[in-house]
Parts: structure tokens; sequence; C-alpha cells
């Protein structure tokens, strides 16, 4: 071989092992550990690269001089990039061809299908870069994941925009018409009431935001502990037994007794707790919520816990079961801002069990009341030190 097209492979192999180096440290969730599929012409390939992109985790995808993959990594076939020995996406081969014709190297966001069924799209990065006068090398990482993440902030940073102009306008109108009313003892205690209960909601909002933040920078499961959820349900209950009182609303408890689950004892309180919370706050007068613990099979042989809270009230409407758990949406935006409601309670709960590896259900009817049901993984007893994970007890008992 000519020592210099030599020395110009050798350089591209070197920058091809450094792409490698830099795309393997942002580990693709795609990644897979199958065999990857070759061509009768992976022999074409520079001396050093077939073995770089084996081992590698990102997409990298090896194209001749009619569009066929001469060689790809398992995250290609595994992000649905390359099927059938050929680039699917019509936007990356246009990109491979246009390098391949003037020898620029190329790169580009872009939006492409998931997969060949559906319509579900993910954002890639795509950078393509010529390796011989027919060899052309691919480089896709998936973005789609850090996309979201940013439109998931950009929606809150606007909801919670909109949500303290309520109470931050609020106060200041009170505030002003307080002022006015200096010289009427009975306006300003009406006005003083007022702004104290916009104070107390903005707060609550406040907290509320802190509190999913916190969620969200928090994994449960990186180290876990030992929960007991009889403590998970008395301390969840005793954060609203005065509120209940008030009420006259009555808190009971039952179901099985001593399960466990592992994960975070102060997120799972504050999940049930919401639960509860909301059950006493929107339950008429003289009602009665109940806290229920259960275990069924998941129907792979493996327990799972179910705490569900049950109340009188008047129930949710079946249009709008699918949305209550996201952030800021109130069924009743009138009825949450006169009890206090923030609208991130549910959301709290939804995020604590997914991150418990679990999930959050209600079942409801208009006028008979609603069920909310926190569905975890319960501790096995090999992880719960042999013993028994739940033992009956009698099914009601006053809180």
């Amino acid at each position: 071989m000519d020592p210099q097209l030599l020395a110009g492979v050798v350089g591209v192999v070197g920058v091809g092992v450094g792409a490698a180096a830099v795309l393997a440290f942002r580990l693709s969730e795609h990644e897979q550990s199958a065999p990857v599929p070759t061509s009768d012409t992976g022999s074409a390939l520079p001396s050093g690269l077939a073995d770089v992109l084996a081992v590698l985790r990102s997409s990298a995808v090896v194209l001749d001089e009619t569009d066929e993959v001469v060689r790809a990594s398992p995250a290609a076939y595994a992000l649905g990039v390359v099927r059938g020995g050929r680039v699917l996406a019509d936007e990356l081969l246009d990109m491979v061809r246009k390098v391949r014709r003037d020898g620029e190297i190329r790169e580009a966001e872009l939006e492409l299908p998931r997969g060949p069924l559906g319509d579900r799209m993910m954002s890639v990065w795509a950078r393509v870069a010529p390796l011989s006068s027919t060899l052309v090398l691919l480089l896709v990482e998936d973005r789609t994941e850090a996309r979201q993440v940013d439109a998931v902030r950009r929606d809150f940073v606007a909801n919670i925009s909109h949500e303290l102009k309520t109470p931050v306008g609020g106060l200041a109108l009170l505030a002003e018409a307080l002022l006015d009313a200096a010289d009427d003892p009975e306006a300003v205690r009406r006005f003083a009431g007022r702004m104290q209960r916009e104070s107390d909601r903005l707060t609550r909002l406040v907290q509320d935001i802190i509190e999913l933040s916190r969620l969200q920078s928090h994994d449960p499961l990186e180290r876990p502990t030992l929960v007991p959820l009889d403590d998970v349900v008395v301390e969840a209950v005793d954060r609203s037994r005065l509120t209940a009182e008030t009420r006259s609303i009555t808190l009971v408890r039952g179901g099985q007794k001593g399960m466990m689950v592992l994960g975070d004892s102060r997120q799972l309180v504050t999940a049930l707790g919401n639960l509860v919370e909301n059950a006493v706050r929107y339950g008429p007068e003289g009602s009665r919520v109940a806290v229920v613990v259960g275990k069924v099979e998941d129907g792979h042989g493996g327990p799972i816990a179910e705490v569900s809270v049950t109340d009188e009230g008047p129930g949710i409407a079946a249009g709008e079961r699918e949305r209550i758990f996201e952030r800021f949406y109130r069924v009743d935006s009138a009825r949450s801002r006169a009890t206090g409601g923030t609208g991130l309670g549910l959301s709290i709960v939804k995020h604590v069990a997914a991150g418990h590896g679990g999930e959050a259900t209600v079942w409801s009817d208009e006028g008979t009341g609603s069920t909310f049901t926190l569905r975890l993984p319960a501790a096995t007893p090999s992880q719960n030190g042999g013993g028994p994970t739940s033992h009956p007890i009698p099914r009601e008992e006053t809180a």
C-alpha cells in the first residue's frame, strides 16, 4: 500500500477511535450486547475500525458507495437507525450522499421516526464524515430524553409563573384594599383574613414546588431501605387528623399489617399523605376516609403492595380521570383555590410511585366517591430478612 495512503488510513482510524471514546462516554439507553451484524464487505474497513465499532455503545454506521451498511454498532440496530442492512431514514442518507460527493463533514439535529410502526418520533444529533473514497462514517446520538426534559422544564416554569400570579396578585389587591379601609375595623379584619388565606396558599404552592423539585433530583432506589408500610400509613394519616376532626370526618385504616417495601420512607409518607389530605379536603363533612393496605401478585409471582385511600366525595368525571395526575391540573379550579389546593399533590404522588417502580391509579364514579391506590413492589422474604411480608388484621380500625 502507498505509504501516504496508509498514513491517511491510520489517521482516519485515529479520528474514529477518538470519536468512539467520546460517544462511548455518553451511554445510549438502547445499548445491547448482541453480536454486531456484518456484511461481506467488512474486510474493506480500515484496520482497527471494525474492532472499535464492535465495542461502541453509541450508534455508529459505516456505509459503502451504494449506501449499503458495511458495519454498524449494536446501538445503531437497537435505536432503529439500521434495519435489514440499510439506513432507514432518508434524512441520514441525504447527509451521507452529500458527504460522499464533496468530502465535507456534516452534522445536524434531526427528528426521525422511532421505528417502522407508529408515529412516535425521536430527536437525534447526526454527524457524517468520510473514511475513504468509498466509505462514510455515520454517528447518531439519541437526544430524545434530553429534549423531553427541556420541554417539561419549560412547561413547568410557564405553569409556575401562571400559578404564582394569582396569589401574588391577590395579595397586592388585598393590601391596597386594606389601606383604603384603614378606618373600617370590620373591613380590615375581612381583608386581613383573605390575605392570610392567599399567603397560606402561596406558601403551600412554594412548598410543593420545592418538594417536586427535590423528588426529581433523588432516585429512591439508588440506596433503598426497608420501609414498613404500617409506619407510612400512621404518619400519613396523622398529617390530616386535625383537619379531619375539624370537619367531623372519620379516618379508618385496615387491611394487612407488617408489609414492607424498598425505597424512601419520607417520599412514601409524602405521597400517601397527599392522597389522605385530598380525601379529607374534598370529602363532605361527617363522611369517612378509609386507608387500606393489601397485597396482590404481579403476574410473575412477585408481591405487590397496594395502599388505597377511599373517600365519599363528589367523585371524578370519566373525562377528567386521565388528567388528574398532571401538574397544576384541577378538576374544579374554583373549589381547589377555595380549599387551598395547588394542583401539584397528585403529580407528586405519581412521581413517587414511578420512582419506586410502581404506579398510582384512580377509580371513581360521580356521586359515589373515589379510590386512589398506590401500587408498589413489596419486599420479598429474602429482602425482608426471611420473615413474613404481611399478616392479616381486622379489616378496619379507627385511625
